[in-house]
């Protein structure tokens, strides 16, 4: 076996179904081993894009994404992708290629310190020197990078480890036996062969693991139940917010579903938590967050940082405070808790249920009648007449036409967060964005990675008309990979997240406008339709029509014409 083929087995051996990749020479034995052992290899046109799509597998599955780019600007091309993930608590592994073993650090191509610069972003980094450490090295990043809190590892793999031995053998001897045969030749011919000895030896020992462990994480003690338990019981207004951090064991999300509403416990749900109650959970609250935490007399953050989603701490205040985080750092960033439970919020909440069913009716009560008020002034604005589709009617409308199956992917900023308020995931696991990191570009790479987890599930971005211009050019991926997604752009000429303050701030709009173009036009050069649309009707019309292109296997743009509102005006985020 070279080198890729034995890395296509470990991933085997790991249910690993896709490699996310973008072509180079340095890594083609990855890819084309995992081809041949039956793994779906999805090639994309950026490396940022199959880093994307990775950390979307590992969160919607719990199994590590596995990228493999090439050497240079193929790593570099991943950093804010690999940030994105880290700070997302992604699962994830990052193959690079390098330049061979005997050449570092000699001028080769592409050869740079590519340790040094991935180092500091994920939770392991390691360069492979012989063929026999890569089997090895492929099972303990699958280890490290699922255990305690997930993240992203690093394996870099030197092109001569990869390839087969006879080929690299050859390339060595093509450049021991060339000129003449001086001394310094011979010396230089003995220390080759003596280095492709090494590089090659005992690889055909190389024992694969069948059956992998399962990964480790913190877990809760008794004690940390029974005194929870004791101080939800005495509270009257108690409050949960649940997050991403909850989400890490996607397969026990209907069981935590199931947990949550057996607690009786009003809670709001973020990040990948959202649709974990389906679209009308009786326990769910959506608006007016800050105000709930300032009734509330406890506050239940699972998998939740105290960051500037929460005002650094200053929203809950005083108040008693339960945190369960698998992360120390993030369990006491910027305050400390009464009750501080470093262990995997979802099995503590699933074991919490059987010691804890509180009524809160009265208080729940009060959450979901400011909800409708909320809802109903949303509804107010949406009436609106403003130049342009009005935003708050487009999402309004896009809610009831929807399919209850729809996986929802947030790319953007100011048009995707009044998504936020506006659209409701169906369904457990069925809402992907970037995280606290805030990237923008996430939209082709995680709705790639939903379509192949879910191949019977409608996927959609929602693209602000910024955002869109990072992967529109992969409406090539989605059509050359059989994919079924729909992108719908909210198309109002400008970067509104950031004009709105800059604007009113520093009185200019320099660099933040840009054209009301036909992004519809772009997927037509992939075999690919899309619509422009600039009344209701129209895009009505473009949503079934969509809809009906999914069904048949085929993507879809939508280009709407928005108009700009106040709705989200003052949200700068610092």
């Amino acid at each position: 076996m070279n080198g890729g083929e034995i890395i296509a087995q470990v991933l085997l051996n790991h249910g690993v179904e896709f490699l996310f990749t973008l072509c180079g020479g340095h890594i083609s034995p990855i890819f084309v081993g995992a081809e041949k052992a039956g793994i779906r290899v999805i090639d994309t046109r950026h490396e940022a894009t199959a880093v994307f799509a990775a950390d979307a597998v590992g969160r919607l599955t719990g199994i590590p994404g596995v990228v493999a780019v090439t050497a240079g600007p193929g790593l570099t091309n991943t950093i804010t992708a690999i940030k994105n993930a880290q700070m997302a608590q992604s699962p994830l592994i990052l193959l690079g290629g390098a330049a061979a073993t005997m050449l570092k650090g000699r001028g080769a191509l592409q050869d740079i310190d590519q340790i040094s610069i991935i180092k500091p972003i994920v939770k392991w980094a390691v360069s492979i020197k012989k063929v026999k450490d890569i089997g090895p090295a492929m099972e303990k990043a699958f280890q490290i990078a699922c255990e305690g809190v997930p993240g992203p590892v690093f394996i870099e793999c030197p092109i001569d480890t990869l390839y087969p031995e006879a080929m690299v053998r050859e390339w060595y001897g093509a450049k021991s036996k060339s000129g003449t045969r001086s001394l310094k030749d011979k010396a230089i011919q003995w220390y080759i062969e003596r280095h492709a000895k090494k590089l090659f030896e005992d690889k055909e020992k190389t024992v694969f693991n069948i059956h992998p462990s399962k990964s480790k994480f913190p877990v809760h003690s008794d004690s940390q139940l029974a005194n929870s338990a004791s101080m939800i019981h005495a509270a009257k207004r108690p409050l949960m917010i649940l997050g991403s951090g909850a989400m890490l064991q996607p397969d026990l999300a209907v069981q935590l579903a199931v947990a949550i509403d057996k607690m009786g416990i009003p809670v709001f749900l973020s990040g990948m938590g959202r649709g974990l109650l389906g679209s009308s959970g009786r326990l769910h609250v959506r608006h007016k967050r800050k105000e709930a935490i300032k009734e509330a007399d406890l506050i239940i953050l699972a998998g939740v940082p105290n960051d500037f989603r929460l005002d650094y701490g200053s929203h809950i205040g005083g108040r008693k405070l339960i945190s369960i985080n698998r992360s120390k750092a993030e369990l006491f960033l910027n305050k400390k808790p009464t009750i501080a439970i470093q262990a995997d919020p979802c099995g503590f909440l699933i074991a919490l249920s059987d010691h804890l069913k509180v009524n809160s009716q009265e208080w729940l009560d009060t959450l979901q009648k400011r909800d409708s008020m909320r809802d109903e002034e949303i509804g107010k604005q949406s009436e609106e007449n403003i130049k342009g589709l009005n935003p708050l009617k487009l999402l309004c409308e896009l809610e009831h036409l929807l399919p209850e199956k729809a996986v929802l992917v947030a790319d953007g900023g100011d048009f995707v967060a009044t998504a936020s308020y506006t659209l409701r995931a169906r369904q457990p696991v069925s809402w992907l964005d970037p995280g606290a990191y805030g990237t923008l570009g996430v939209g082709a790479g995680f709705a790639i990675a939903a379509a192949l987890v879910y191949p019977d599930r409608p996927v959609w971005i929602l693209y602000g008309d910024g955002s869109a211009g990072y992967s529109l050019i992969e409406f090539d991926t989605f059509q050359r990979h059989g994919l079924a997604i729909t992108a719908l752009i909210g198309n109002d000429a400008c970067w509104t997240q950031i004009a709105r303050d800059q604007v009113e701030f520093l009185g200019s709009d320099c660099a933040v406008t840009l054209d009301a173009s036909d992004y519809e036009k772009i997927p037509l050069a992939f075999g690919v339709e899309g619509q422009k649309t600039e009344s209701l009707e129209a895009f009505v019309s473009a949503v079934k029509q969509a809809i009906a292109s999914n069904q048949q296997g085929k993507s879809y743009l939508i280009n709407a014409i928005i108009g700009k509102t106040d709705f989200r005006k003052g949200s700068i985020s610092v």
